[in-house]
């Protein structure tokens, strides 16, 4: 059975990033994918195009071909993780962690490995699987990885310093856990708006009343952190503290001026989800926005708003051709 530094597990476009800059720069990575795209990494390799122009070869392999791994990093879509990792529960995983939407990927990892093996991370970093099998990397802001619910390890700093020297942006931060759920609630009203509009970021961030939607969906979500204990950062890809407790028209006022940043940055930058809806993949619904409404109701918390988008976009997701709705 095959030994390796790091296994990937999902090779769309943060998967393909991160294992291509490991790969390029040395480290013995695994792309653990199937059909069609690992027929494609078999015969072509990895490549990246944008903010890295590189082709690198690594091995593809089936979950089950994986012998023992030091580091596994999760970066499928959330639909279905529990299934993806259940193959690996036979392997020898050092340490996994996860750069998927929401906080329900710990708990799902956790099941597999144990909490003893499982560090927090998120992702502020963007790429897009295009259609001849080349990822277009887009963002390179930061990976950050910590332990769970907040410390600092060597472990941590270790895989953190290793993505970064690899090319990939990455640090180690103690308060991981709070870090994880001030992305998550900006990151739904992110997908919120994309799915709906249509529409590149900087576009509904600069418009005020997709602007103060979004405002109100974090906003509901910082309801639920707060009821969870769990403090919120401005540290995230919007600033989510601020925007829970300033006023209004100032939150709003943060919201666009981010549009602005964006239009002068990243002008072509689209959410991931907005990418699936036009390639008809599967949106990432039950497991983000239906885990918060689960997490709220638990408590006895009414998220009308998140409710609302829940079932909206849940509806466009049945919607999509290959999901066959008639």
């Amino acid at each position: 059975m095959a030994q390796f530094e790091f296994a990937i597990l999902g090779a769309g476009a943060m998967g393909s990033i991160v294992g291509a800059h490991l790969a390029r720069a040395g480290h013995a990575v695994a792309m653990l994918a199937r059909g069609a795209r690992a027929a494609h990494l078999a015969a072509h390799g990895l490549s990246i195009r944008g903010l890295s122009e590189f082709t690198v070869t690594v091995p593809v392999l089936a979950s089950t071909q994986l012998g023992s791994a030091e580091t596994l990093i999760v970066a499928t879509k959330t639909p279905g993780t529990a299934a993806a990792l259940a193959p690996l529960k036979a392997a020898d995983i050092g340490v996994a962690l996860s750069i998927q939407n929401g906080p329900l990927k710990n708990e799902i990892l956790a099941a597999t490995f144990g909490a003893q093996r499982v560090l927090g991370a998120l992702a502020d970093t963007s790429g897009e699987l295009l259609a001849d099998g080349t990822v277009l990397f887009t963002r390179n802001v930061n990976i950050l990885i910590g332990e769970l619910p907040q410390g600092s390890s060597a472990r941590a700093t270790r895989i953190a310093a290793t993505l970064e020297a690899s090319g990939v942006h990455a640090a180690a931060d103690a308060h991981i856990l709070s870090l994880e759920w001030s992305k998550f609630c900006s990151w739904v009203g992110l997908i919120a708006l994309a799915v709906t509009t249509r529409a590149p970021t900087w576009k509904y961030l600069c418009d005020e009343d997709s602007a103060l939607v979004l405002v109100r969906l974090v906003r509901e979500l910082g309801t639920l952190a707060q009821a969870l204990g769990i403090p919120l950062s401005d540290r995230a890809i919007l600033p989510s503290a601020s925007l829970c407790t300033l006023p209004e028209p100032a939150a709003v006022a943060l919201v666009t001026r981010a549009g602005a940043h964006y239009r002068a940055n990243a002008p072509a930058h689209r959410m991931s989800a907005l990418q699936d809806v036009e390639a008809g993949r599967a949106l990432e619904v039950n497991e983000t926005f239906g885990y918060a409404l689960e997490r709220a109701r638990a408590l006895g918390l009414t998220l009308p708003l998140l409710e609302c988008f829940r079932r909206l976009l849940a509806a466009i997701d049945r919607m999509r051709p290959s999901a066959g709705a008639g």
